[in-house]
C-alpha cells in the first residue's frame, strides 16, 4: 500500500544518507508495517501511514537514519507485542534506546491525567539527558499527530491543542526549530479560537495582493542597491505567521488594520562581515525606527538563533521589518538544533560539534534540578516557569552576556555563575549601585555580586524570591546537605502542623502503614529523607499530608458506607467547629478546602466516606455533583461561637509593581486578620495574582478585609476564591 511512500522517505534520505543506512531505514519501515498489520488509525488510515508521516517530518529536518529509524518504530513496543529486547536485538541499543524515550508510560498507573503527562515529560528528558534525538521525535510525533487532529473529539481536539500550545510549541521553540513550531502553533490555535483563526485567515487573503505589491517593489529596489554595492545576497518575503499575529493582536491590544509587518523581507548572505554591511545600506536607503533595532548575532537566543533585525520606514511611509542573517544561520533559525546533524560531516563540524554542548546548557540543568521534584504537579509548574517563560540577558562586570528566565534577582545570577558564589552572596550592585536582594533584573543591567566567606549561607527566605530552579535547586542542596538533623526535625514539625491545620490527628495519620505508602509515593527508603525533604524545602508538607490522608482514606474505603462510623476519638464538637448537622449530634465534621465557608455563608452537608461530614458552601461548583442523588446530603446550620476562625482563599489582581506584596500584607494586618499562606506571580502582561490564606471569624470579617484591599492603589479586583 504505501511502498510509493516509503520509497518517497528513501529519496529524501539519499540526498545526506549511504546507501547502506537508507537499506536500514527500509528495513525497520518493514519491521513497523508487519508489527502495526491490522491497526488502523481514528480515520481509517493504517496505523503505519503515521511513524511514516513522523520519519519523514525528520528527513524533512535532515537528521540522520538511526532517529528516521527511531520514528518508525516509536510505536511498535506501545501499541504492539514487541519489546525492547526485540528491538535492540533487530536494530541495535542506540535505535531501541531512541524508542523507548519516546515511548509513553502507559503501563503505569496514575492518579491524574497531569500526573501521567508530568511523567512522561520526565522519562522524556531523562532519555534527552543522553540523547537530543529523543525530544525531536517526540515533537514529530506531535506534529503529525495536530495534523490528523480533525478525527478527534472535541473535547480531545480543544485539551490536545493547550497541551500542544503549552509544553510541545515552546519545547520547539526552546529548540529553535521554528519549522515545526509555528505549525504546531497555528493548528492550536484553529482549535482552540477557530472565529479569531479563520478571521485572521479571512483578513490576511484581503490584504495579501495589496501587502504582496508593496513587498516585491522593495525588494526590487534593495536587490538593486545590494548589486551597486557589490554584496552578494538572496531577498526574499516572508509572511508573518498567524498564531503571532493573534499574539500580537492580544498582548498589544491591537486591531489587524493597525498591524504593518504583516510580511518581513529576509536577506541572506554568505559571511557575518556582509550582514552588517547589508544593514548599512539598508539604514542608508530607509530611516530605523528609534529602539527597533535587535542584534542577534552578537547576542545569539537561548533557541541558537542569530539575525539582524531592524525596523525601517519605507516606502510610502510605511513600517518594514528587514531580518539579515548567514545561510548558516537560516539554516538553524529553521532547523535549530536539528542542524547539528545537517552540518556535523561539513567543514564546520568541529566548530558545530564544539558549540553543541553549550547550547544544550539548559536541558542539562533541566536534568539537574529536575531530580529535586518528587511532584508530578510541581514538576510540571516548575518546567513551564523556568523553560517556557520569557528570558532576561544581563552583564557580568567583564561583559559576559548570562541569560536568566523574566523576574530573576541577583541571587538567580550568583548561582548561574557558580555555586559557591552564590552560597557566600550577601547582595548585590546593579549598574554601579546597591540593590536589595529581590530586585527583579531587567535586559542590559550590569550585575556584580558581593560575597563573604563569613557568610552563613543562603538564607530559606530566598526559595520564595529566586525565579530560576538552578538557583532553588542549589540553595535545596545546601540545606539538605549542611542541615540534616536539623531539616529532618524541622520537616517532621511542619508535617505535625499541617496536619493539624486540616484539623486532623497526628498521631493517627503519622503511622507506619501510612507513611510508608508516602515514601513509595515520593521514591524515599527511610522516614528521615521524607522529613529532611520537606525540613529544606523540597517538597512541601502538604503533599505528604494529602497522600497521609489518602493511605489513611483506603483503609476506610474497604467499609460499605451504610456501615461506617462519623464519629471519632478526635472528633469535633459542634461548638468547636461553628457548625452542627440539624438532629443529629457527636458527627465528626470538617470544612471543604474547595470552597472555605465561613459563619454567614448557606451552607450544606456531605456525607463522606470515614472523614464524618463535609461542609460546603451552596454555591460551591462541587456541591451540584457530591449531592446529585440526594442520599447523602445533609441539613446543617451555623452555630454562633465568637473564639473560632475559619480559612478563607483571596486572590488579589493588581499591576505589578515594586512593595505591592507589602502593601497588600500590611492591609490585611490593619484588619487585625491573620494571615497563614501567601503566593505572587505576576504574567508577561505585568499584571500581579497574589494568592492568600487567611483566618476569618464571619462573612462580615472577610467584606471588610476584601473592601479594604480595593482601597489601595492600582489594585483591579479582589476575590474570594473557590477551586
Amino acid at each position: 500500500m504505501s511502498e510509493t511512500t516509503i520509497d518517497a522517505l528513501c529519496e529524501k534520505l539519499k540526498t545526506y544518507c549511504s546507501a547502506e543506512e537508507v537499506a536500514n531505514v527500509r528495513r525497520a519501515y518493514l519491521f513497523a508495517e508487519r508489527a502495526h498489520a491490522g491497526q488502523q488509525r481514528m480515520s481509517g488510515e493504517p496505523y503505519i501511514t503515521h511513524p511514516l508521516a513522523v520519519a519523514s517530518i525528520l528527513a524533512d529536518l535532515q537528521l540522520d537514519a538511526p532517529a528516521v529509524m527511531a520514528a518508525l518504530l516509536h510505536d511498535v513496543v506501545e501499541d504492539t507485542d514487541v519489546t525492547d529486547a526485540n528491538l535492540v536485538e533487530t536494530f541495535g541499543a542506540e535505535v531501541a534506546a531512541l524508542v523507548d524515550g519516546v515511548t509513553k508510560l502507559k503501563r503505569i498507573k496514575f492518579d491524574s491525567r497531569e500526573e501521567q503527562q508530568a511523567e512522561n515529560l520526565r522519562k522524556m528528558f531523562m532519555a534527552m539527558a543522553k540523547d537530543i534525538r529523543v525530544l525531536i521525535i517526540k515533537l514529530a510525533d506531535r506534529l503529525h499527530n495536530m495534523r490528523t487532529i480533525r478525527y478527534q473529539t472535541p473535547d480531545t481536539q480543544r485539551r490536545k491543542a493547550r497541551e500542544t500550545l503549552e509544553i510541545f510549541a515552546p519545547l520547539a521553540h526552546r529548540l529553535g526549530i521554528n519549522t515545526i513550531k509555528w505549525e504546531l502553533e497555528d493548528i492550536s490555535l484553529r482549535y482552540l479560537n477557530p472565529q479569531q483563526y479563520y478571521r485572521i485567515v479571512n483578513l490576511m487573503a484581503r490584504k495579501r495582493k495589496e501587502r504582496e505589491q508593496f513587498i516585491d517593489g522593495v525588494m526590487d529596489l534593495l536587490r538593486e542597491k545590494l548589486t551597486e554595492m557589490n554584496l552578494k545576497a538572496e531577498v526574499s518575503g516572508r509572511a508573518k505567521h498567524i498564531y503571532s499575529i493573534y499574539r500580537k493582536m492580544t498582548t498589544q491590544h491591537k486591531e489587524f488594520n493597525e498591524i504593518y509587518d504583516l510580511f518581513a523581507v529576509r536577506v541572506t548572505v554568505e559571511n557575518i562581515k556582509d550582514c552588517y554591511g547589508v544593514l548599512g545600506v539598508v539604514h542608508t536607503m530607509w530611516k530605523p525606527m528609534p529602539g527597533r533595532f535587535k542584534d542577534y548575532i552578537a547576542m545569539p537566543k537561548a533557541n541558537m538563533y542569530q539575525s539582524l533585525h531592524t525596523t525601517v520606514i519605507g516606502p510610502n511611509g510605511e513600517p518594514l521589518e528587514i531580518q539579515i542573517r548567514t545561510w548558516e544561520m537560516h539554516q538553524t533559525a529553521e532547523y535549530g538544533i536539528a542542524a547539528h546533524w545537517v552540518y556535523k560531516e561539513s567543514k564546520t563540524s568541529q566548530r558545530a560539534d564544539g558549540d553543541f554542548a553549550k547550547k544544550l546548557a539548559w536541558f542539562r540543568e533541566v536534568l539537574e534540578w529536575q531530580q529535586d521534584f518528587r511532584d508530578a504537579q510541581e514538576f510540571m509548574e516548575t518546567l513551564k516557569i523556568d523553560l517556557f517563560s520569557d528570558q532576561v540577558f544581563v552583564f557580568t562586570p567583564k561583559g559576559d552576556v548570562i541569560e536568566l528566565p523574566a523576574g530573576s534577582v541577583p541571587i538567580d545570577f550568583a548561582y548561574r555563575i557558580h555555586t559557591a558564589i552564590g552560597n557566600r552572596c550577601i547582595g548585590a550592585k546593579v549598574n554601579g549601585k546597591m540593590v536589595p536582594l529581590d530586585y527583579r533584573l531587567r535586559t542590559g543591567d550590569i550585575v556584580e555580586v558581593v560575597t563573604s566567606k563569613h557568610s552563613y549561607g543562603p538564607s530559606r527566605d530566598w526559595l520564595k524570591i529566586v525565579q530560576s530552579s538552578q538557583a532553588k535547586s542549589k540553595i535545596r542542596q545546601w540545606f539538605k546537605r549542611e542541615k540534616r538533623e536539623e531539616n529532618i526535625a524541622r520537616g517532621r514539625e511542619l508535617i505535625e502542623k499541617e496536619i493539624v491545620r486540616q484539623r486532623l490527628d497526628p498521631k493517627q495519620l503519622m503511622n507506619t502503614p501510612f507513611l510508608t505508602e508516602a515514601l513509595h509515593k515520593f521514591s524515599f527508603t527511610k522516614e528521615e529523607d521524607l522529613f529532611a525533604a520537606v525540613g529544606y524545602g523540597g517538597m512541601s508538607a502538604a503533599q505528604v499530608v494529602t497522600r497521609l490522608v489518602e493511605a489513611h482514606k483506603k483503609t476506610l474505603d474497604e467499609k460499605p458506607l451504610d456501615s461506617l462510623s462519623l464519629t471519632s476519638k478526635t472528633q469535633q464538637k459542634p461548638s468547636d467547629t461553628g457548625v452542627r448537622v440539624k438532629g443529629v449530634d457527636n458527627l465528626l465534621i470538617r470544612f471543604a478546602r474547595c470552597c472555605h465557608p465561613v459563619p454567614g455563608d448557606e451552607i450544606v452537608g456531605f456525607v463522606t466516606r470515614g472523614r464524618g461530614v463535609s461542609v460546603h458552601r451552596t454555591d460551591c461548583p462541587n456541591v451540584k455533583s457530591l449531592i446529585a442523588d440526594g442520599t447523602r446530603a445533609l441539613d446543617v446550620e451555623w452555630a454562633t461561637n465568637k473564639d473560632w476562625s475559619y480559612n478563607a482563599e483571596i486572590e488579589v489582581t493588581a499591576l505589578d509593581r515594586n512593595g505591592l506584596v507589602n502593601e497588600v500584607m500590611n492591609a490585611i494586618a490593619e484588619t487585625k486578620t491573620d494571615i497563614t499562606a501567601v503566593s505572587a506571580r505576576a504574567d508577561a502582561k505585568k499584571i500581579a495574582h497574589i494568592h492568600m490564606s487567611v483566618r476569618i471569624r464571619n462573612l462580615d470579617h472577610l467584606r471588610s478585609v476584601v473592601e479594604r484591599l480595593k482601597r489601595l492603589k492600582d489594585i483591579y479586583s479582589v476575590r474570594r476564591m473557590v477551586q
